[in-house]
């Protein structure tokens, strides 16, 4: 089943592989330290998801600067240095090590939302969108139906108040990444050679339920898409 693990599962997983991967053991260790059923604090959390390319990391910079607020980032940079040793292990370690960050997230943010609003560069919704893409092959009416469980949020998961998806014309997305010239990811090197991958990840998000993702067009000039995202904010958060 294309879910990403829940806690007790990733916990297993990265105690079945500790012994080969040291790393594994350092993730489990930071995950068993985080509290079970984190609460979120007074100030609002707001996710930003959306493929490589779409604004993501300009955008939350500039909206947390904006809302003087906390810039948190998944996996979270106790772990994220660790990542391209598990991005080359077999798909359910890799999963397991990008769910164990959710969680270790959920804590950083637990504690951040009791002093500032809390801005996210992406969280579960990308670990869950990237797995059910990687293990259904074909075109987008092969993804689970619409109301299946695997786009359903975790519950032992801290929930953030609001999730907005940037979304970009293929064509301008592309052309984004060339401009940055950055070393790619390999599931961003998939995404730009498959485009049935692409369609699968966007599709895979705009199921995500409790919460569902708030799609935003981030193909207009930044100080555009900034204020389109601080009226949604707005609108949707107390702030």
């Amino acid at each position: 089943r294309a879910l990403p693990p829940a806690a007790p599962a990733v916990r297993q997983r990265l105690r079945e592989c500790a012994a080969r991967i040291p790393e594994a053991g350092a993730v489990l260790d930071l995950l068993e330290k985080c509290p079970e059923h984190q609460k979120k604090g007074g100030f609002p959390v707001v996710v930003f998801e959306g493929l490589d390319a779409t604004g993501k990391t300009t955008v939350t910079q500039s909206v947390k600067d904006t809302l003087n607020g906390i810039l948190l980032r998944s996996p979270p940079a106790c772990i994220s240095e660790w990542r391209t040793i598990f991005d080359d292990e077999p798909a359910p370690i890799k999963r397991a090590f990008y769910a164990a960050g959710n969680y270790i997230l959920a804590s950083e943010i637990a504690k951040a939302s009791t002093q500032a609003p809390v801005i996210i560069d992406r969280y579960w919704h990308s670990t869950a969108a990237y797995t059910i893409a990687t293990e259904i092959n074909g075109e987008v009416q092969d993804l689970p139906p619409v109301h299946d469980e695997v786009y359903q949020w975790p519950e032992d998961l801290l929930k953030p108040d609001l999730v907005l998806l940037l979304t970009v014309d293929p064509k301008e997305r592309v052309r984004r990444l060339q401009h940055r010239g950055l070393e790619k990811t390999k599931e961003e090197a998939e995404l730009e050679a498959n485009c049935l991958f692409r369609q699968r990840v966007e599709e895979s998000y705009r199921r995500m339920v409790n919460p569902a993702c708030q799609e935003v067009d981030a193909s207009p000039p930044k100080e555009e898409v900034l204020q389109t995202v601080l009226q949604l904010i707005k609108k949707h958060c107390a702030l």
